[in-house]
């Protein structure tokens, strides 16, 4: 693959990513509703996963990939925190 096609798509890709965090920013904040913010945190953190997903691939630095991990771990545990939190009033049983 020639590396200028690489360079570009990175590059599509995060413009792409910013403003699907920018959308997704905007839902949390505004979202009528309880769930609708949870479900924007949700984007936003997948959305940044993914962000620094391509600025590892354009960097070559593996500190990205590693961060990425995290943010993906700790989201998820956060979105079914949330999710139960709405659903019964409580965390922990």
């Amino acid at each position: 693959m020639n590396i200028t096609i690489l360079e570009g798509a990175l590059a599509t890709a995060q413009v792409m990513l910013t403003a699907a965090m920018a959308l997704a920013l905007f839902r949390m904040i505004y979202g009528p509703r309880a769930q609708d913010r949870v479900l924007g945190l949700d984007t936003l953190y997948v959305n940044s996963m993914l962000m620094l997903l391509t600025l590892g691939i354009s960097s070559g630095r593996t500190l990205y990939f590693e961060i990425a991990l995290i943010i993906g771990l700790l989201g998820f545990v956060a979105t079914v925190a949330l999710a139960k939190f709405l659903m019964r009033g409580e965390v922990i049983e």
